[in-house]
């Protein structure tokens, strides 16, 4: 098992398999990782509504994971998805689609 923080949580990341690249960034606990073994759909712990939740559970978009990675300090997890649909809740393929510009302001990239 993973470290997890004083809240219960670890960081998790999501990134697809075929690409390589970052989906999302979202937090797991003990029962969300049990969740995402158990089904092979990644499951997480909403900080804001303080509840466990599906990826997908309501759009279709569901990550199905592959594999399951913690890295050297144990205190994050890294899921290797195939992804059913954009991974950000805005229809972005993944929830890093914006760039911290020179000026300080964002900037929408293509990802």
């Amino acid at each position: 098992m993973p470290r997890f923080d004083s809240l219960g949580l670890v960081t998790a990341i999501a990134t697809d398999r075929a690409s390589g690249r970052l989906l999302m960034l979202a937090h797991m606990n003990a029962e969300a990782i049990a969740r995402t073994r158990e089904t092979g759909m990644a499951h997480f712990w909403s900080r804001s509504r303080q509840s466990l939740w599906m990826k997908g559970e309501t759009s279709g978009h569901v990550l199905r994971v592959i594999e399951m990675r913690v890295d050297c300090d144990q205190d994050a997890i890294e899921l290797v998805v195939d992804a059913a649909g954009p991974a950000c809740h805005t229809l972005a393929q993944s929830c890093f689609y914006r760039r911290i510009t020179d000026d300080g302001s964002l900037e929408r990239i293509d990802v």
